[in-house]
Protein backbone atom coordinates (compact mmCIF):
# COMPACT_ATOMS: atom_id res chain seq x y z
CA UNK A 1 0.00 0.00 0.00
CA UNK A 2 1.33 3.44 -0.91
CA UNK A 3 1.48 6.28 1.64
CA UNK A 4 -1.87 8.03 1.97
CA UNK A 5 -0.84 11.48 3.16
CA UNK A 6 -2.51 13.43 0.35
CA UNK A 7 -5.61 11.24 0.24
CA UNK A 8 -5.89 11.44 4.06
CA UNK A 9 -5.96 15.24 3.92
CA UNK A 10 -8.54 15.14 1.14
CA UNK A 11 -10.69 12.67 3.06
CA UNK A 12 -10.63 14.91 6.15
CA UNK A 13 -11.82 17.88 4.10
CA UNK A 14 -14.52 15.74 2.49
CA UNK A 15 -15.79 14.49 5.87
CA UNK A 16 -16.00 18.05 7.19
CA UNK A 17 -17.87 19.17 4.07
CA UNK A 18 -20.54 16.46 4.38
CA UNK A 19 -20.89 16.72 8.16
CA UNK A 20 -19.19 13.51 9.31
CA UNK A 21 -16.78 15.11 11.78
CA UNK A 22 -19.05 14.88 14.83
CA UNK A 23 -17.98 11.42 16.00
CA UNK A 24 -14.33 12.43 15.93
CA UNK A 25 -15.11 15.62 17.87
CA UNK A 26 -16.80 13.56 20.60
CA UNK A 27 -13.83 11.20 20.81
CA UNK A 28 -11.39 14.08 21.09
CA UNK A 29 -12.58 14.82 24.62
CA UNK A 30 -11.17 11.47 25.83
CA UNK A 31 -7.44 11.60 26.51
CA UNK A 32 -5.24 9.65 24.13
CA UNK A 33 -2.86 8.92 27.04
CA UNK A 34 -2.64 5.35 28.33
CA UNK A 35 -2.45 5.48 32.14
CA UNK A 36 1.06 4.22 33.08
CA UNK A 37 -0.47 2.46 36.10
CA UNK A 38 -2.58 0.32 33.76
CA UNK A 39 -0.47 -2.84 34.13
CA UNK A 40 -1.94 -6.36 34.30
CA UNK A 41 -1.36 -8.18 37.59
CA UNK A 42 1.54 -10.64 37.90
CA UNK A 43 0.64 -14.22 36.98
CA UNK A 44 0.13 -16.47 40.00
CA UNK A 45 -0.44 -19.78 38.20
CA UNK A 46 2.35 -22.30 37.74
CA UNK A 47 1.16 -24.09 34.59
CA UNK A 48 0.77 -22.87 31.00
CA UNK A 49 -2.68 -21.69 29.92
CA UNK A 50 -4.45 -20.03 27.00
CA UNK A 51 -4.32 -16.22 27.04
CA UNK A 52 -6.80 -14.28 24.90
CA UNK A 53 -5.85 -10.89 23.47
CA UNK A 54 -8.49 -8.69 21.85
CA UNK A 55 -7.38 -5.64 19.90
CA UNK A 56 -9.40 -3.08 17.97
CA UNK A 57 -7.70 -0.63 15.66
CA UNK A 58 -9.35 2.76 16.05
CA UNK A 59 -8.49 5.98 14.22
CA UNK A 60 -9.46 9.07 16.21
CA UNK A 61 -8.71 12.75 16.71
CA UNK A 62 -7.37 13.62 20.16
CA UNK A 63 -5.33 16.30 21.91
CA UNK A 64 -1.61 16.15 21.09
CA UNK A 65 -0.52 19.31 22.90
CA UNK A 66 -2.19 22.31 24.53
CA UNK A 67 -4.35 23.74 21.78
CA UNK A 68 -3.50 21.18 19.12
CA UNK A 69 -5.05 17.92 17.98
CA UNK A 70 -3.98 15.06 15.73
CA UNK A 71 -5.65 12.12 14.02
CA UNK A 72 -4.06 9.14 15.79
CA UNK A 73 -4.20 5.50 14.74
CA UNK A 74 -4.50 3.35 17.85
CA UNK A 75 -4.87 -0.07 19.37
CA UNK A 76 -7.92 0.07 21.70
CA UNK A 77 -8.37 3.85 21.49
CA UNK A 78 -5.23 5.02 23.34
CA UNK A 79 -1.46 5.23 22.93
CA UNK A 80 0.25 2.94 23.56
CA UNK A 81 -2.02 -0.04 23.06
CA UNK A 82 -2.81 -2.13 26.15
CA UNK A 83 -0.01 -3.94 27.96
CA UNK A 84 -0.56 -7.69 28.01
CA UNK A 85 0.89 -10.35 30.29
CA UNK A 86 1.49 -14.03 29.59
CA UNK A 87 3.72 -16.81 30.95
CA UNK A 88 6.36 -18.73 29.06
CA UNK A 89 4.69 -21.79 27.55
CA UNK A 90 1.27 -20.14 27.24
CA UNK A 91 -0.76 -20.27 24.04
CA UNK A 92 -1.77 -16.74 23.08
CA UNK A 93 -4.88 -16.27 20.94
CA UNK A 94 -5.01 -12.89 19.19
CA UNK A 95 -8.14 -11.33 17.72
CA UNK A 96 -7.78 -8.06 15.82
CA UNK A 97 -10.77 -6.03 14.65
CA UNK A 98 -10.38 -3.02 12.37
CA UNK A 99 -13.12 -0.50 13.20
CA UNK A 100 -15.66 0.05 10.43
CA UNK A 101 -14.95 3.79 10.22
CA UNK A 102 -11.19 3.36 9.71
CA UNK A 103 -9.69 4.84 6.57
CA UNK A 104 -6.82 2.32 6.47
CA UNK A 105 -6.02 -1.38 6.60
CA UNK A 106 -4.33 -2.38 9.88
CA UNK A 107 -2.71 -5.46 11.43
CA UNK A 108 -0.41 -6.42 14.31
CA UNK A 109 3.12 -7.81 14.53
CA UNK A 110 4.13 -9.22 17.92
CA UNK A 111 7.88 -9.40 18.53
CA UNK A 112 7.10 -12.20 21.01
CA UNK A 113 5.98 -14.45 18.13
CA UNK A 114 8.10 -17.16 16.56
CA UNK A 115 6.61 -17.30 13.06
CA UNK A 116 6.54 -15.34 9.78
CA UNK A 117 5.69 -11.68 10.19
CA UNK A 118 4.93 -12.01 13.88
CA UNK A 119 1.26 -12.41 12.93
CA UNK A 120 1.14 -9.43 10.58
CA UNK A 121 0.04 -11.32 7.47
CA UNK A 122 -2.56 -13.32 9.39
CA UNK A 123 -4.14 -10.19 10.89
CA UNK A 124 -4.20 -7.81 7.92
CA UNK A 125 -7.74 -6.45 8.18
CA UNK A 126 -9.79 -4.09 6.04
CA UNK A 127 -12.13 -1.66 7.82
CA UNK A 128 -14.88 -3.69 9.50
CA UNK A 129 -13.00 -7.01 9.34
CA UNK A 130 -11.73 -9.20 12.19
CA UNK A 131 -8.71 -11.50 11.85
CA UNK A 132 -7.24 -14.07 14.28
CA UNK A 133 -4.15 -16.18 14.90
CA UNK A 134 -2.44 -17.91 17.81
CA UNK A 135 1.14 -18.43 18.93
CA UNK A 136 3.14 -20.16 21.63
CA UNK A 137 4.97 -17.82 24.03
CA UNK A 138 8.30 -19.58 23.84
CA UNK A 139 10.81 -17.11 25.28
CA UNK A 140 10.33 -14.87 28.32
CA UNK A 141 10.91 -11.13 28.09
CA UNK A 142 9.30 -7.75 27.43
CA UNK A 143 8.31 -7.44 23.77
CA UNK A 144 6.94 -4.67 21.55
CA UNK A 145 3.98 -5.18 19.25
CA UNK A 146 3.02 -2.77 16.47
CA UNK A 147 1.06 -2.35 13.27
CA UNK A 148 3.04 -3.61 10.28
CA UNK A 149 0.89 -2.42 7.38
CA UNK A 150 2.94 -0.54 4.76
CA UNK A 151 4.13 2.10 5.13
CA UNK A 152 4.99 0.51 8.47
CA UNK A 153 6.74 3.57 9.91
CA UNK A 154 3.63 5.66 9.20
CA UNK A 155 1.34 3.33 11.15
CA UNK A 156 3.73 3.18 14.11
CA UNK A 157 4.35 6.93 14.22
CA UNK A 158 0.60 7.56 14.33
CA UNK A 159 0.37 5.57 17.58
CA UNK A 160 0.10 1.87 16.75
CA UNK A 161 2.43 0.20 19.24
CA UNK A 162 2.29 -1.52 22.63
CA UNK A 163 4.00 -4.26 24.67
CA UNK A 164 3.51 -7.76 26.04
CA UNK A 165 5.41 -9.22 28.98
CA UNK A 166 6.09 -12.95 28.79
CA UNK A 167 6.95 -13.91 32.36
CA UNK A 168 9.52 -16.60 33.10
CA UNK A 169 8.56 -19.64 35.16
CA UNK A 170 8.24 -18.37 38.72
CA UNK A 171 7.63 -14.81 37.53
CA UNK A 172 9.70 -11.72 38.31
CA UNK A 173 10.73 -10.56 41.80
CA UNK A 174 7.92 -8.71 43.57
CA UNK A 175 7.84 -4.90 43.67
CA UNK A 176 5.37 -2.47 45.23
CA UNK A 177 4.34 -0.74 41.99
CA UNK A 178 4.57 -1.38 38.26
CA UNK A 179 4.32 1.17 35.44
CA UNK A 180 3.96 1.04 31.65
CA UNK A 181 5.69 3.77 29.60
CA UNK A 182 6.39 3.95 25.86
CA UNK A 183 8.19 6.59 23.81
CA UNK A 184 7.13 7.64 20.33
CA UNK A 185 7.56 10.30 17.68
CA UNK A 186 5.07 12.21 15.56
CA UNK A 187 5.72 13.99 12.29
CA UNK A 188 3.54 16.95 11.38
CA UNK A 189 3.62 19.61 8.70
CA UNK A 190 3.32 22.20 11.46
CA UNK A 191 5.89 22.86 14.19
CA UNK A 192 5.26 22.04 17.84
CA UNK A 193 3.13 24.73 19.48
CA UNK A 194 0.92 25.28 16.42
CA UNK A 195 -2.77 25.49 17.32
CA UNK A 196 -5.61 23.50 15.78
CA UNK A 197 -5.68 20.08 14.10
CA UNK A 198 -2.21 19.23 12.82
CA UNK A 199 -1.47 17.45 9.56
CA UNK A 200 0.69 14.36 9.14
CA UNK A 201 3.93 14.90 7.18
CA UNK A 202 4.99 11.83 5.23
CA UNK A 203 8.09 13.64 3.99
CA UNK A 204 9.30 14.43 7.54
CA UNK A 205 8.62 10.83 8.53
CA UNK A 206 10.75 9.41 5.74
CA UNK A 207 13.50 11.96 6.48
CA UNK A 208 13.32 11.05 10.20
CA UNK A 209 12.64 14.64 11.35
CA UNK A 210 10.09 14.44 14.19
CA UNK A 211 8.20 17.56 15.25
CA UNK A 212 6.91 15.99 18.50
CA UNK A 213 8.24 13.39 20.93
CA UNK A 214 5.81 11.78 23.36
CA UNK A 215 5.56 9.48 26.34
CA UNK A 216 2.29 7.53 26.21
CA UNK A 217 0.97 9.36 23.22
CA UNK A 218 0.84 13.05 24.09
CA UNK A 219 3.05 16.04 24.87
CA UNK A 220 2.89 16.32 28.66
CA UNK A 221 0.82 13.15 28.91
CA UNK A 222 2.82 11.92 31.91
CA UNK A 223 3.16 15.40 33.42
CA UNK A 224 -0.34 16.88 33.64
CA UNK A 225 -2.59 14.02 32.54
CA UNK A 226 -1.19 10.90 34.18
CA UNK A 227 2.00 11.36 36.20
CA UNK A 228 3.41 8.28 37.86
CA UNK A 229 2.95 8.29 41.65
CA UNK A 230 4.71 6.47 44.50
CA UNK A 231 5.57 6.73 48.18
CA UNK A 232 8.92 7.01 49.92
CA UNK A 233 10.24 3.52 50.59
CA UNK A 234 8.36 1.86 47.74
CA UNK A 235 10.03 -0.21 45.05
CA UNK A 236 8.85 0.34 41.50
CA UNK A 237 9.28 -1.37 38.15
CA UNK A 238 8.99 0.53 34.87
CA UNK A 239 8.24 -1.47 31.73
CA UNK A 240 9.70 0.89 29.16
CA UNK A 241 9.58 0.51 25.40
CA UNK A 242 10.20 2.55 22.26
CA UNK A 243 7.54 2.45 19.58
CA UNK A 244 9.56 4.88 17.53
CA UNK A 245 9.49 4.29 14.66
CA UNK A 246 12.95 5.78 14.13
CA UNK A 247 14.72 7.22 17.17
CA UNK A 248 16.69 5.39 19.85
CA UNK A 249 16.00 6.47 23.44
CA UNK A 250 18.49 7.17 26.23
CA UNK A 251 16.07 6.36 29.05
CA UNK A 252 16.87 8.23 32.27
CA UNK A 253 15.11 9.38 35.46
CA UNK A 254 16.57 12.63 36.77
CA UNK A 255 17.51 12.27 40.44
CA UNK A 256 17.34 8.47 40.56
CA UNK A 257 19.62 5.51 39.82
CA UNK A 258 18.08 2.29 38.55
CA UNK A 259 18.62 -0.47 41.11
CA UNK A 260 18.47 -3.09 38.40
CA UNK A 261 18.06 -3.20 34.63
CA UNK A 262 16.86 -6.33 32.84
CA UNK A 263 19.17 -6.15 29.87
CA UNK A 264 17.51 -5.45 26.49
CA UNK A 265 14.10 -6.41 27.85
CA UNK A 266 15.12 -10.00 28.54
CA UNK A 267 14.70 -11.50 31.99
CA UNK A 268 17.76 -13.76 32.28
CA UNK A 269 20.50 -11.13 32.69
CA UNK A 270 20.49 -7.99 34.82
CA UNK A 271 22.82 -5.08 35.54
CA UNK A 272 22.82 -3.23 38.87
CA UNK A 273 23.13 0.52 39.55
CA UNK A 274 22.54 2.04 36.11
CA UNK A 275 22.07 5.73 35.28
CA UNK A 276 20.89 5.69 31.63
CA UNK A 277 19.67 2.88 29.38
CA UNK A 278 19.83 2.71 25.59
CA UNK A 279 16.57 1.40 24.11
CA UNK A 280 16.25 0.92 20.37
CA UNK A 281 13.11 1.50 18.30
CA UNK A 282 11.07 -1.67 18.66
CA UNK A 283 13.03 -2.49 21.82
CA UNK A 284 12.33 -2.49 25.54
CA UNK A 285 13.85 -2.58 28.99
CA UNK A 286 12.66 -3.37 32.50
CA UNK A 287 13.93 -0.96 35.16
CA UNK A 288 13.62 -1.37 38.93
CA UNK A 289 14.15 1.56 41.30
CA UNK A 290 13.52 2.50 44.93
CA UNK A 291 12.35 5.92 46.14
CA UNK A 292 14.18 7.10 49.27
CA UNK A 293 13.42 10.82 49.00
CA UNK A 294 10.13 12.63 48.26
CA UNK A 295 9.76 15.01 45.35
CA UNK A 296 9.12 15.15 41.61
CA UNK A 297 11.42 13.04 39.44
CA UNK A 298 11.54 13.70 35.71
CA UNK A 299 11.58 10.90 33.13
CA UNK A 300 13.52 11.93 30.04
CA UNK A 301 15.32 10.71 26.99
CA UNK A 302 18.83 12.00 27.72
CA UNK A 303 19.01 13.30 24.18
CA UNK A 304 17.76 16.35 26.02
CA UNK A 305 16.82 18.56 23.08
CA UNK A 306 13.79 16.29 22.84
CA UNK A 307 12.41 17.79 26.06
CA UNK A 308 11.73 20.93 23.99
CA UNK A 309 9.66 18.80 21.62
CA UNK A 310 7.48 17.37 24.36
CA UNK A 311 9.41 14.46 25.85
CA UNK A 312 9.18 14.49 29.65
CA UNK A 313 7.22 12.69 32.32
CA UNK A 314 6.87 13.04 36.10
CA UNK A 315 7.13 10.58 38.96
CA UNK A 316 5.59 12.24 42.03
CA UNK A 317 6.91 10.66 45.24
CA UNK A 318 5.19 11.48 48.53
CA UNK A 319 6.40 10.88 52.07
CA UNK A 320 8.76 12.07 54.78
CA UNK A 321 12.08 13.73 54.06
CA UNK A 322 15.27 11.69 54.37
CA UNK A 323 17.91 14.31 55.14
CA UNK A 324 20.69 11.75 55.54
CA UNK A 325 20.34 11.02 51.80
CA UNK A 326 19.33 14.42 50.41
CA UNK A 327 19.34 17.75 52.21
CA UNK A 328 18.64 20.88 50.17
CA UNK A 329 16.25 23.84 50.08
CA UNK A 330 12.89 22.76 48.68
CA UNK A 331 12.26 23.83 45.12
CA UNK A 332 9.66 22.50 42.71
CA UNK A 333 10.64 21.14 39.28
CA UNK A 334 10.20 23.82 36.62
CA UNK A 335 6.74 23.72 35.10
CA UNK A 336 8.11 23.55 31.57
CA UNK A 337 9.24 20.01 32.31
Amino acid sequence: MKPLLKSTVSALALMAAIGLGGAMDAQASESIVRDPAEVPAPIARTEPATVKIELETIERVAELNDGSEYRYWTFNNQVPGPMFRARVGDTVEVSLKNAEDSWMQHNVDFHAVTGPGGGAVATLADPGDTKKFSFKAMKPGLYVYHCATPTVAQHIANGMYGMILVEPEGGLPKVDKEFYVMQGELYTEESIGTQGELTESYERLIDELPTHYVFNGKVGGLVKDNPLTAKVGETARIYFGVGGPNKTSSFHVIGEIFDKIYDLGGVKATTDDVQTVTVAPGGATIADLTFEVPGTYVIVDHALSRVEKGLAGHIKVHGPDNLTIFDAPKKEVAEKH
